[in-house]
């Protein structure tokens, strides 16, 4: 079989990447643009695994078994349509019996099937380690400011206009503060936003700066890497500002599902009882209750996010004395020409294509060109099995 595995570098060889692991652990995170065709259902692999503490052997018989028909149900139905000369990447966990099994059927039935090196586990460590060197590679310009003044908004207008952005909350799915859950949005696994980090950095070209919202190290549920920390806050900052009355105003709009979901938002906001008395927070509930959405807004802002924003790590960036002051209209219709005032102030130029350089060779392999061809190839195949 040795000559049947190949390594991760070899990723954008192949027409499409297979992951045979379980539905729940290609949920956790795959290779993007991997399809997933499990030799092993979730409740089978639970059932092999009780076994296999008993009887190696009977594990064996039995899991073998359960492979086989899921193998042959995958060839009737996901890769019924597959070419003579399909040439397809399986993964497992660690590159062993499961994907083992797959390759060998696939061999034999005559397609040049092989085997990713270590599986997914070589790859999850691929991963952390681009994580590691990536982000020090880049110059960042971190979009500081006030809860309310328009930063997300201006980083999405920054990136339309031509800028090079990297919207940590939109690969988080989430607005980085205690209500900052987006609506029929759950968050990735940790696991997962890591995978898209690495590839949203790997596309980044290093002769450009970056724009970047400033964030804590915590975004909702998932953690940034002290690398990319440590990178964005040694880096320049601009200190984005809006009057009061513009900032309710935005959290109006921008906030609008909470107080369509007035429970939740009430909810929400009894959990900042230590930070704050009861009777405070029972005070905003009342206003939840009596449709003073504007007042609510403003006292939020002046009573919780202006304090906190204080008391919050701005002060750990080196540029935040010097930082320069930009001041953003949030409800703005069109934010572009404000975007590219910024540009030209900051010394950022756009890019006429938008298209980054070659991906760097970080730690002996570049993600981001093999899974860019990858998540490309898995789209192609996803419309054939419609």
């Amino acid at each position: 079989m040795k000559n049947l595995v190949v390594s991760i570098g070899q990723l954008a060889s192949f027409d499409e990447i297979v992951d045979v692991r379980t539905p729940l652990e290609y949920a956790e995170d795959h290779i993007p643009g991997a399809i997933n065709a499990p030799v092993l259902s979730n409740e089978e692999r639970v059932i092999v695994g009780t076994l296999y503490k008993n009887s190696p052997f009977e594990a064996s018989r039995v899991g073998s078994a359960m492979v086989g028909r899921n193998i042959a149900h995958h060839l009737d139905t996901v890769f019924a349509d597959r070419p003579r000369n399909w040439r397809p990447l399986i993964y497992c966990w660690r590159g062993g019996k499961r994907s083992g099994a797959m390759t060998t059927w696939f061999n034999m039935i005559g397609w040049q099937a092989r085997q990713l090196d270590g599986g997914y586990k070589s790859y999850r460590h691929q991963v952390l380690e681009q994580l590691q060197c990536l982000p020090s590679r880049l110059n960042y310009i971190a979009l500081t400011g006030h809860t309310g003044t328009g930063k997300t908004r201006l980083l999405h207008a920054l990136s339309d206009a031509g800028a090079q952005a990297l919207d940590l909350e939109g690969l988080a799915r989430h607005r980085g503060s205690l209500l900052g859950a987006l609506p029929d949005a759950g968050q990735p696994t940790q696991k997962a936003f890591d995978t898209a980090l690495a590839v949203a950095l790997s596309k980044l070209d290093a002769d450009r700066p970056v724009f970047v919202e400033a964030e804590s190290r915590r975004i909702g549920n998932v953690m940034l890497p002290l690398s990319l920390l440590d990178a964005f806050h040694a880096g320049r900052c601009v200190r984005v500002v809006a009057p009061l009355e513009a900032r309710v105003r935005f959290l109006l709009s921008d906030y609008r599902h909470l107080f369509d979901t007035p429970q939740f938002f009430k909810d929400q906001l009894t959990r900042l009882i230590g930070l704050h008395s009861r009777q405070t927070v029972a005070r905003w509930h009342e206003l939840i209750d009596n449709g003073q959405l504007a007042q609510l807004c403003t006292e939020l802002i002046e009573q919780h996010y202006d304090p906190a924003y204080a008391r919050s790590s701005q002060r750990s960036f080196r540029g935040a004395g010097g930082a320069l002051q930009f001041d953003f209209d949030p409800c703005a219709a069109d934010p572009l020409a404000q975007a590219r005032e910024l540009m030209e102030r900051a010394g950022a130029k756009a890019s006429a294509t938008a298209v980054a350089k070659d991906a760097p060779v970080c730690g002996g392999h570049a993600l981001a060109e093999p899974l860019a061809r990858a998540a490309s190839q898995a789209g192609a195949a996803e419309r054939r099995m419609r």
